[in-house]
């Protein structure tokens, strides 16, 4: 049995599809969900099902990177968990966080990597024109939202998409696209999972 981390800094939708979905045959359990905000609506969800949570606040670490990401490792080294997921982190991981974890540390991102690196992909994909757009899993590097994709999910752009329409959309594919690969990367598949 795999032990998952996750990782948030909001309400933790992801969070919680992949916490719902490691029941029964699924190869993982959760064993920790960390948020770098006290007020994360994902921590009291998390803690309502009765998953461990941590809390630390990037805050006080300001200027001091590897000091707050010295206070992840101390976390994650209490859960000693197999697979770190990041769900909504809204924090940028260096090289000597993300390295130890490497093979082992999963992403959703909401675009069709390569395409849209970083923020405000939704808009940046109107901009373009683009006749689809979606989200992807990942496996983690200290480049920013590269590594290894393991699965992508497709929704179509509508002419009267707004930003917000067509995150709600894609957001509902993230939430069946990362347990399906979660569920395989733990039975140690790697395979790309593409949902249509």
């Amino acid at each position: 049995m795999k032990r998952v981390a996750i990782f948030i800094s909001g309400g933790g939708s992801n969070m919680l599809r992949l916490v719902d979905s490691m029941t029964g045959d699924h190869p993982g359990r959760p064993v920790l969900v960390l948020s770098n905000r006290a007020d994360a609506g994902g921590i009291a969800a998390a803690a309502a099902r009765g998953i461990a949570t941590a809390v630390v606040d990037h805050r006080p670490f300001k200027g001091d990177r590897a000091g707050f990401e010295a206070a992840l490792q101390a976390e994650l080294d209490r859960a000693a968990p197999d697979i770190l997921c990041l769900a909504g982190f809204m924090r940028v991981l260096t090289a000597g966080f993300v390295m130890p974890w490497a093979g082992r540390m999963l992403n959703i991102h909401p675009s069709l990597l390569p395409k849209y690196r970083g923020l405000d992909t939704h808009a940046r994909a109107l901009a373009a024109g683009d006749a689809e757009h979606g989200c992807t899993v990942h496996e983690v590097t200290p480049e920013l939202d590269e590594g290894p994709i393991l699965g992508q999910a497709r929704v179509a752009v509508a002419q009267d998409d707004t930003p917000d329409t067509l995150a709600a959309r894609v957001l509902a594919m993230e939430h069946q696209l990362y347990p399906a690969v979660l569920r395989r990367f733990a039975q140690g598949d790697r395979s790309p999972l593409l949902l249509p």
